[in-house]
């Protein structure tokens, strides 16, 4: 019997907190592998500007780590595909000992496939048994075309995929693209061998095989560590698969693990604090009710940026106050370190009032809500406050104090945040929304505060 070993890591995000014990099981697991051949895949959203080393080295932090541990592939996840711009994700990989396997990702308006992928990968064993390997990452059909990609559906994209392996003896997919779409491609296409997935978070504990191909998967954040062990014959066919994950904090740890954690963390402000922004008079309040907040003066930088009627933001996305004084980058990315964009909405009058109505509806359940996902990075969804909008007791809204015409076209100031969760369907359903790709809100709201207050 042939062995093969593979160990996986998906959904990093960053947590270089749990970085050494991983690094730790993976060297261990390559030491100790009983297989014939062992293989270290990674299947995306490694990086994440949550943390500071990643915001300030535009996630060539994460490549450093990851070199030292060989990995055979990697795949892309939507944090490095929509967390970054064009040029700054073309190079990302420059210095990676590894190849990225992507088949669905291309130049805008064009056949070339991203100049940082490859569209497979084929192994050879030591015992001359190929394995290919193909990697597919969630097709955000509304926003890669911002950052001027192309992306593909995952539909037109795999049986071209599947063509160009078809004849190995092993067929493994690198998939960020969520339980549900594994489940279902699973169900189509027993050809394949391994569906190693991501992007949902999902944790087969033991794995799970649907229509005869196993799924594996290892949860987020470096919680779990996953292994495959596939059993082939002496004519090459798979004859025993299974997965199973390791709980990462069951793991030993080294004394100087905390130490390194910390320098991580350390280094990565210290390089986004020597970057000033601006010179403030006087602290903003994170309280988005004191005479110096910075909701208020953000509200101020989105509808600036936006050239918009009103602007809309809650308070819990702003983490601390900004200190009087100098400003730097550390600051900012301390108080907002969301993957958030601006988005600029138009809607007519007659739209705009349900709208309204459906934040006014949730603002109760929003206020101490404990907000999770889509980008947004903090704790709390926290309190809906508006600019240039106005309700009275009889429901009627008010636009920069005169009465909401029905007919009239309106501009709103908003984030892509709103549009993604679930509490206000009136802007995908009737806005014409204008995601401002790249910059994230913190960097918006710092060209904002250099002008205002200049050094």
């Amino acid at each position: 019997m042939e062995k093969i070993q593979i160990v996986h890591t998906n959904d990093l995000h960053s947590h270089f907190e749990n970085f050494p014990r991983v690094k730790k099981f993976i060297e261990q697991s390559r030491k100790n592998s009983t297989a014939d051949d062992f293989y270290l895949f990674d299947l995306g959203d490694a990086m994440d500007r949550a943390h500071p080393l990643t915001e300030a080295t535009d996630g060539q932090a994460n490549i450093e780590w990851m070199n030292p541990l060989h990995y055979d592939a990697a795949t892309i996840g939507n944090n490095e595909g929509l967390g970054n711009s064009h040029e700054i994700l073309e190079h990302l990989y420059d210095h990676a000992n590894f190849p990225v396997i992507l088949d669905n990702l291309y130049e805008k308006n064009s056949t070339e496939l991203a100049k940082f992928a490859q569209p497979y990968k084929i192994i050879k064993t030591s015992q001359a048994t190929t394995i290919g390997v193909i990697g597919l990452t969630a097709p955000y059909i509304l926003t890669y075309p911002l950052l001027d990609w192309d992306i593909k559906l995952v539909q037109d994209m795999l049986p071209k995929a599947l063509k160009q392996v078809k004849n190995c003896d092993v067929i493994v997919l690198l998939s960020h693209l969520g339980v549900s779409m594994d489940r279902l491609i699973a169900s189509k296409h027993p050809e394949i061998d391994v569906i190693i997935g991501s992007h949902s978070h999902h944790l087969f504990p033991k794995g799970e095989v649907d229509n005869n191909v196993l799924l594996a998967a290892a949860g987020k954040y470096g919680q779990h560590i996953g292994t495959i062990n596939l059993q082939l014959d002496d004519h090459k066919n798979i004859v025993a698969k299974s997965a199973f994950t390791v709980k990462t904090e069951d793991l030993p740890t080294l004394a100087n693990d905390e130490a390194w954690i910390r320098g991580q963390f350390d280094k990565g402000e210290k390089l986004l604090d020597q970057k000033q922004v601006a010179k403030l008079p006087e602290t903003l309040s994170n309280d988005y009710k004191a005479e110096h907040s910075i909701i208020g003066e953000a509200l101020t930088a989105v509808q600036d940026f936006t050239k918009s009627d009103v602007a809309v933001l809650s308070s819990g996305l702003f983490l601390d106050d900004l200190p009087a004084g100098i400003v730097t980058e550390k600051n900012l990315h301390d108080v907002m370190p969301h993957a958030i964009h601006v988005m600029k909405t138009t809607m007519t009058g007659d739209n705009v009032w349900p709208l309204i109505m459906e934040m006014e509806k949730n603002r109760l359940f929003l206020r101490n809500h404990m907000q999770k996902g889509m980008g947004f990075r903090g704790k709390i969804f926290g309190e809906l406050v508006y600019r240039g909008i106005e309700i009275d007791k009889k429901r009627n809204v008010y636009i920069n104090g005169k009465e909401l015409q029905k007919n009239r076209e309106y501009t709103l100031a908003l984030l892509d945040h709103y549009l993604f969760v679930p509490y206000f369907p009136s802007i995908e359903i009737v806005g014409q929304n204008e995601i401002m790709y790249p910059k994230f809100l913190r960097s918006v709201f710092g060209d904002y505060l250099s002008k205002k207050y200049p050094i």
